[in-house]
């Protein structure tokens, strides 16, 4: 007689969800208030807590790994403020990233859902092949057919989470981004030899953000190593559950930045900097790159966190003629996954005339967790709506948002309440303080 886990289809044995950190649940339900799936679906299923019982669950031969319940692990947007929250110590994230890959492995998706993640996985996280297609999204922005797809409604009738996609895409400029070379010398005397990754997205839509930081490192004495041969940092795949892609990817950037000697390994995007410090874990079944792996996420420090424990060497300006207000948005990995959030509004308020303001709600996920709104656009737009009008009604006149999904986000639920509100990442502000520079700008009408 075959036992319920032999006729039950559950996890296989690729590292499934460790029994000993599912039993460290007491289910107390401290997580269910900070989850943004459980605010938003409202069902405990759509919790950490009752993910947890999913995954003892199927552990235990009582439950299928299958479309009914793995629907459940794909609301979880990742951003682990049940981490932060949970009184006894869950390692929900260790859980969380323990089960994806199972259901990418073992549960079939629907042929559209197959198409879209294909799509994302072969194209997001290669810089190149990305690059390759600004000049259609640039044509498509700029020649009416974007404003056209708008008043029909097309995508969001017919393809929802195209839709989503387009309606984050920034403006692409007239001409690609120029390239930054791959060493930057210091500004007087040299502190700190490091290397600078430029990300995926940001590299491609936010390169004044790795232009500011470039210039904020080597004004306080860092010497900047930037290799062209870096891809990307395997936070998209990670995240998702594809494993393989994520070790390849990893395997990459360790081996561009190894010859380099350096101090620190510097990024300025809060998902892709949570992922290069786990690389030990990505790679921990690896026996050549094992060590190199943790070597590596042990040089990996956040701009923010850098700065925190460099200090600032050069003179800080005004950024605006007249005091400005400035609300931080706490970034879900930079907050839960890293421990950091007094470093960015440390550094914000060493600018002079620069008053820092803190939202209601300040740790609750924005909606974008990566590729998130668009998988899961319903639940994301409610969450991207409210973390808008938390940030509004601050009244702040500048957005700080230190991660590139988190400000298409913001910025996309900015323009549908018709704020005009300067969003900036916190590097660029402190960028126009090191220089001198002014940032134009005018109050936000104040939100009901």
């Amino acid at each position: 007689m075959s036992s319920a886990s032999e006729t039950v289809p559950g996890f296989d044995s690729a590292r499934p969800p460790a029994p000993q950190l599912i039993d460290s649940c007491v289910h107390c339900g401290f997580c269910l208030s900070t989850c943004p799936s459980y605010r938003v679906i409202a069902q405990e299923t759509d919790s950490p807590r009752g993910r947890i019982y999913l995954m003892n669950a199927i552990n235990q031969g009582e439950a299928a790994l299958e479309p009914t319940t793995s629907q459940h692990f794909d609301t979880c947007l990742g951003c682990l403020a049940c981490v932060s929250a949970c009184p006894s110590g869950v390692q929900y994230d260790r859980l969380i990233a323990a089960t994806r890959p199972q259901v990418e492995r073992n549960v079939p998706r629907p042929l559209g859902d197959r198409l879209l993640r294909t799509l994302i996985f072969r194209l997001f996280p290669y810089p190149e092949r990305l690059g390759l297609l600004l000049p259609f999204f640039w044509l498509y922005q700029n020649s009416g057919l974007e404003t056209a797809v708008k008043k029909t409604g097309l995508f969001n009738k017919v393809f929802p989470r195209l839709g989503a996609m387009a309606e984050i895409l920034p403006r692409v400029p007239p001409q690609a981004p120029k390239a930054l070379p791959e060493r930057i010398p210091p500004q007087g005397e040299r502190r700190y030899r490091v290397g600078m990754i430029l990300g995926c997205v940001q590299r491609l839509f936010f390169d004044d953000v790795n232009s500011a930081t470039a210039r904020v490192l080597t004004a306080n004495g860092c010497e900047v190593f930037i290799p062209p041969q870096q891809g990307c940092c395997a936070a998209l795949p990670a995240h998702q559950g594809q494993t393989e892609q994520a070790q390849a990817l990893a395997r990459q950037m360790i081996d561009s930045f190894e010859p380099l000697d350096l101090d620190y390994v510097i990024i300025n995007a809060a998902g892709c900097g949570h992922t290069l410090k786990e690389y030990g874990e990505i790679l921990a079944d690896d026996p050549l790159y094992r060590e190199k792996a943790e070597a590596f996420a042990a040089k990996v420090r956040d701009i923010h966190e850098f700065l925190g424990e460099a200090g600032l060497t050069a003179p800080l300006a005004p950024i605006m003629e007249e005091p400005v207000t400035v609300v931080y948005q706490d970034a879900c990995h930079l907050l839960h996954g890293q421990k950091i959030s007094l470093q960015p509004r440390q550094l914000l308020r060493q600018i002079p005339g620069v008053a820092l303001k803190e939202p209601l709600d300040a740790a609750l996920c924005c909606g974008s967790a990566g590729i998130y709104n668009l998988l899961q656009p319903e639940v994301a737009a409610e969450l991207g709506q409210q973390k808008v009008k938390n940030l509004l009604q601050t009244g702040a006149a500048i957005i700080a948002s230190p991660n590139p999904g988190c400000s298409l986000q913001i910025q996309k639920y900015l323009q549908a309440q018709g704020q005009d509100v300067i969003l900036k990442h916190p590097i660029q502000l402190l960028d126009l303080a090191l220089r001198g520079e002014k940032l134009e700008t005018k109050p936000p009408a104040r939100a009901s």
